[in-house]
């Protein structure tokens, strides 16, 4: 296999390197006959966080070739690694390792409350066996997800019930993951110290200081969340309406504040089409965090949050190259100019350098 080499200004911090992928590992040791593949700006992989691919519509069964597809596209945007805290059924044994789509972790199947979640999805389980079914599925991938509130008029998980899956899954080394889009649900997610919680809308801002404290993620879905706004806007006022509009209207301005407060903030898509994390880092830019921040939350943030590291000599030889500083000029991030993954370049274009 042909030696690549990338160089340029190494994000977060903008330094000049020169690296060499060795197999799936960086190196600065220069390699004789390397291909140079791209120059500019460098970014360790983009990272979607929060993805479900394989599934065309809510309850359908996990599609193998439509699951293929969903990376494929994930990996032309520049993505090299995913989170799925949730798929639509256990993943084929090339999912997260096949040399030409993203690294992956998950969570397997959702887990959720009787009566709660989409038909044909996930796990249905009593509060009792909760904790145990958490901590099996997170001895075999390192993920749990829950879902800790569902319809407006359900109940959300209660704390304790939380609490005991947070300590067992922590147990096996595990994390837990949690879907709330309600305040119970979110106020339930962080007093049981859940490691990362997803979407978060109707969060009360007063807890973003203790999420920051004890490490709980936020993967706040922004773009998808006001993608519907105007739509929902527009509807008839009834509870779901007014839960959704009020909730989606305050959302921007509680990432925001999350972004301040400290709170590991990581961008995730949530729903199709694929390859859109672009959208997420532009979506929380417009509600008021810094391109830095809202680009490491999709990149160098997220990948150090999921174990792997960034540009230097040992880490995983994942790039994504841009020709100039997309914290600067946003629109970057649609056209990188080259995706390296595991040592591979699956998008490449013709060579440019710097000075051209």
């Amino acid at each position: 296999m042909t030696v690549l080499r990338v160089r340029g200004h190494a994000l977060p911090d903008g330094e000049w390197v020169d690296l060499y992928a060795d197999g799936d590992r960086w190196t600065t040791d220069p390699v004789r006959g390397a291909e140079l593949v791209a120059e500019g700006w460098l970014l360790p992989g983009l990272v979607d966080a929060h993805t479900h691919p394989g599934a065309e519509l809510p309850g359908d069964p996990l599609d193998e070739e439509l699951l293929r597809e969903d990376l494929r596209r994930h990996a032309q945007s520049g993505v090299a690694l995913i989170r799925s805290p949730g798929l639509a059924g256990e993943p084929p044994d090339w999912f997260g390792v096949d040399p030409e789509l993203p690294r992956a972790v998950h969570a397997g199947p959702w887990i959720a409350q009787h009566g709660q979640f989409f038909d044909g999805w996930g796990h249905r389980v009593d509060h009792a066996e909760l904790p145990r079914v958490a901590a099996a599925q997170a001895a075999r991938t390192g993920w749990a997800k829950i879902i800790a509130d569902w319809d407006l008029d359900d109940e959300p998980v209660p704390v304790p019930v939380l609490r005991a899956v947070v300590d067992a899954v922590h147990a096996v080394a595990g994390r837990v993951a949690v879907h709330s889009q309600q305040a119970a649900g979110g106020t339930a997610a962080v007093a049981a110290g859940v490691d990362s919680l997803e979407h978060g809308m109707c969060l009360d801002p007063a807890l973003l200081a203790r999420m920051a404290e004890q490490g709980t993620a936020l993967t706040p879905t922004l773009s998808v969340i006001t993608a519907s706004l105007e739509r929902r806007r527009a509807t008839p006022d009834r509870p779901h309406r007014r839960w959704y509009v009020g909730g989606a209207t305050a959302h921007g301005p509680l990432v925001a504040a999350a972004a301040e407060a400290g709170v590991t903030l990581l961008a995730g898509t949530d729903t199709r089409p694929h390859g859109r994390v672009a959208d997420e880092v532009r979506a929380m830019v417009a509600a008021g965090v810094r391109p830095h921040d809202a680009l490491g939350s999709a990149s160098w943030t997220a990948r150090a949050y999921l174990g792997l590291p960034g540009l230097t000599p040992g880490a995983p030889a994942d790039v994504t190259v841009y020709a100039e500083d997309p914290r600067t000029d946003l629109r970057q991030l649609d056209t990188p100019r080259a995706v390296v993954l595991r040592g591979r370049a699956v998008r490449k274009g013709p060579f440019l350098s710097l000075s051209v």
